[in-house]
Formats: C-alpha cells, sequence, structure tokens
C-alpha cells in the first residue's frame, strides 16, 4: 500500500515538472513568437483540414463511381439470367441467322479451314517478343520464344474445344466469357515474353463458338419439326384408316342389303323392296361422305378440353382430330403422361376444322402457354371465354359444357378431405 502510495506521488511530481517546464518555454517566448507559432500551427490545421476535405471527396467519388459499377453489373446480370432463362426454354436469339443446319455446317467447315491456316508455324493465331535473348543470343531466345508460344497456343485451343465440346446454346454468353478468361490468363501468364492470342484469331474461335451454338439450336428446331410432322403424319394415317374401315364396312352393308333386294325382287315383295332401297341409298351417301372425308384433308372435328385436376380452371386445349371417332384421340391425350383424364367442353365436325382451329388459335394467342412450341395447344384461359370465341367461329353450338366433370379429380379431393 505505501509503495503504491509512493508511485503516484512520483508519478505526480513528474506532471509537475513537466509543466513547470512548458510553462518556463512558453515564458521564454516573446508574444510576437507566439503569434508566429499560432500562426503556423493554424496553417497546419487549414491544412490538415484541406487534405481530409479533399479525401472526403475522393471516397465519396470513389463511393458513388462503384455504386454505378455495382448498380451495372446488377443489371448485366439481370439481363443475361433473362436471356439465359429465355433461351434455356427455347427463345434464342442467333448470332449468325442462316437458314438451316445445314448451312452452319458448311459456315464452321469454313472457320475450321481458317483456323488450320492460322494455328501453321507464322499463321498468325499467337503473337509474341521479337528481340527476345537467351545468353545474348537472338536465335536461342526466338526459339524459347517460340516453344513457349506454341504450349500457350496448344493450351488455348485445348480450352476452347472443350467449350465447344460441353457447349449448350442456352450457355453462348457463359461460353463467350469463359474465352475471354483463358484468353486473358494466357496473355498474363505470357507478360514477360509479350506473349498473347492476336485479335484476329481470337475473334475466329468466337465465331466458332458463335455458330456452333447457332447450329446446335437450328438442328435441335429441325428435329423438333421433324418429330411434329411425323406426329402429323401418324395422326392423318391413323384418320385414313378409319375412313377406310369404315367405308369397307359399308361397302359390305350395301352388298348385304343388295342381295336381299335381289330376293324380294323375285318374291314381288314391294314394301321390302322400297325398304331396302332406302337402307342402299342412306349407304351409298354414307360412302359418299367417307370418300369426301378422304379428299377433304381439312375436315374434322374441333376440340375444346381440359382438365383441371392437372392444370388448373383456368387452362384449355383447343384443337382438331380427323379421326372418326374423335374421342379416340381425346382418349390418346388423357394417357399416362397426366394424372387425369381430358373432359370435353365441346366437339363438332366442320368441313373446315383446320380454318376454325387456327383462328381459334389466332384469338387466343396472348395466353398461349408455350409461346415457341406452337404444337403445344394450351392456353390460359376459361372454357366460358373459349365458348365465346367458337360461338363467334363456328355459330350456334349445339352443346358446350362450362363445367368439367372432372370425376377422378373430384373423387381424389373427396377421399383426400380436400374441400371441392
Amino acid at each position: 500500500m505505501g509503495q503504491s502510495l509512493l508511485a503516484d506521488a512520483k508519478e505526480i511530481q513528474g506532471q509537475y515538472d513537466r509543466a513547470r517546464q512548458q510553462l518556463a518555454d512558453v515564458g521564454a517566448l516573446s508574444v510576437f513568437d507566439l503569434e508566429a507559432r499560432r500562426n503556423e500551427l493554424q496553417q497546419e490545421i487549414n491544412g490538415l483540414e484541406g487534405r481530409i476535405a479533399r479525401e472526403k471527396a475522393d471516397i465519396d467519388a470513389s463511393r458513388l463511381m462503384l455504386k454505378q459499377q455495382a448498380d451495372d453489373a446488377r443489371k448485366t446480370i439481370v439481363e443475361t439470367r433473362e436471356i439465359a432463362i429465355l433461351q434455356e426454354v427455347g427463345v434464342y436469339e442467333y448470332r449468325h441467322p442462316l437458314t438451316d443446319a445445314v448451312a452452319y455446317q458448311d459456315a464452321l467447315r469454313q472457320i475450321n479451314e481458317s483456323i488450320k491456316a492460322m494455328v501453321k508455324k507464322d499463321g498468325g493465331a499467337i503473337l509474341s517478343a521479337t528481340n527476345w535473348q537467351v545468353n545474348g543470343s537472338e536465335t536461342e531466345g526466338r526459339r524459347m520464344v517460340g516453344q513457349v508460344s506454341k504450349l500457350m497456343l496448344r493450351a488455348f485451343n485445348a480450352e476452347v474445344d472443350n467449350i465447344v465440346r460441353g457447349l449448350k446454346p442456352y450457355k453462348l454468353d457463359s461460353a463467350l466469357a469463359r474465352l475471354q478468361k483463358v484468353a486473358e490468363t494466357i496473355q498474363r501468364l505470357g507478360t514477360t515474353m509479350e506473349i498473347r492470342i492476336s485479335p484476329t484469331y481470337f475473334d475466329l474461335r468466337v465465331k466458332e463458338v458463335e455458330l456452333t451454338a447457332d447450329f446446335l439450336q437450328k438442328r435441335s428446331e429441325e428435329k423438333e419439326d421433324e418429330r411434329r410432322e411425323r406426329e402429323r403424319l401418324r395422326e392423318e394415317r391413323k384418320a385414313q384408316l378409319e375412313i377406310e374401315r369404315e367405308k369397307a364396312k359399308l361397302e359390305k352393308e350395301k352388298q348385304h342389303y343388295s342381295n336381299a333386294l335381289e330376293a324380294l325382287m323375285s318374291n314381288g315383295d314391294q314394301d321390302g323392296i322400297n325398304r331396302l332401297r332406302n337402307q342402299i341409298a342412306e349407304v351409298d351417301h354414307a360412302i359418299e361422305t367417307m370418300d369426301m372425308r378422304a379428299a377433304n384433308t381439312r375436315a374434322g372435328y374441333v376440340y375444346v378440353i381440359s382438365n383441371i385436376g392437372s392444370f388448373g380452371n383456368e387452362m384449355v386445349k383447343v384443337g382438331m382430330t380427323r379421326r372418326l371417332d374423335p374421342m379416340d384421340r381425346i382418349r390418346e391425350l388423357s394417357d399416362a403422361s397426366v394424372p387425369f383424364n381430358f373432359d370435353v367442353h365441346a366437339l363438332f365436325f366442320s368441313n373446315d376444322a383446320v380454318g376454325i382451329e387456327t383462328a381459334m388459335h389466332e384469338r387466343l394467342a396472348s395466353t398461349r402457354v408455350n409461346a415457341v412450341n406452337r404444337r403445344r395447344e394450351f392456353f390460359r384461359t376459361s372454357p366460358v371465354e373459349a365458348k365465346q370465341h367458337l360461338g363467334d367461329l363456328a355459330g350456334e353450338l349445339l352443346q358446350f359444357d362450362e363445367v368439367p366433370e372432372a370425376l377422378e379429380y373430384r373423387q381424389t379431393l373427396k377421399l383426400t378431405a380436400t374441400p371441392v
């Protein structure tokens, strides 16, 4: 305790001595000296304040610039994501529009020939220093630069080839960004010898990647078109076979009536003869109708169907079929790919079913669910709205069920105690 007080006393004594010395120093200065010293200190303060103000202004400017860069980056990210999403679902923007996949293959062959020409020695694919020396020898320097340049170019080409092999059309932007990064890496690693990919060769490889993406997209679209055409031909063939079977059935029925008519004519049964002649006339009319159906590829049934258990209340499918029994086509649509069967709202025959279907699709275009694949005939609209358009195009509808039966769906809701 005593030692602590002694230490405190010494500290206080030291502070006292220092204060006396400072007072003595000040007292030794004249008023003029004090004023000069004050001015010097004020100038230092002013200088510090000015420096602080400038640094604050620089910080504010940097903060504003960083904010602008962040905003631009966010905008770029959003735009890139939107483009990627659109391209992933099929809305692809071609960089080099050509007519078909064959045209893209020809363009890629030409690009590959140019690439091969530039990759050859002194072809201009890679640039480097020309005055490099090894132990004072420019010859050895050129040899070393050439060897390193060859390795750098080989590494660059390997990366580009990997990009091309794994390319997806909707990932084109990220592939090009990766290509740019590879070129920058080559340039950074080759800084000492000034090794870098030439702009001409880089642009050539960029075009190769873009053409490859365009080709893959065009080939995919052509395959989808071929698939749609095969589906259409299958549907046409089914309809044609149904017509042929029905016509054969009618021909057989007509032959049966004709044989019966000959027997009645030999017996002189006039009432029976008249009845059979009427039946034969009806069969002839049916055969004529089959011939007309076979000849008129625009004739068929237009249908409006929905599937509330699978797609909800606000979605319908509008299509047409040339089948003799249109329900066969609707039953095919209600296959294992959907959990519940489709319900029919409208089903009617027209000699221009193709025209009515097309007009319906045009009227409902803004509500089309799949804007890319036109064969996906689903529309985000209610059966009531579809009925209004159909009535305008086809005239008075004899039957239109606005509320779908959805029997299995409603029974499922009941079994799972979910309110309808």
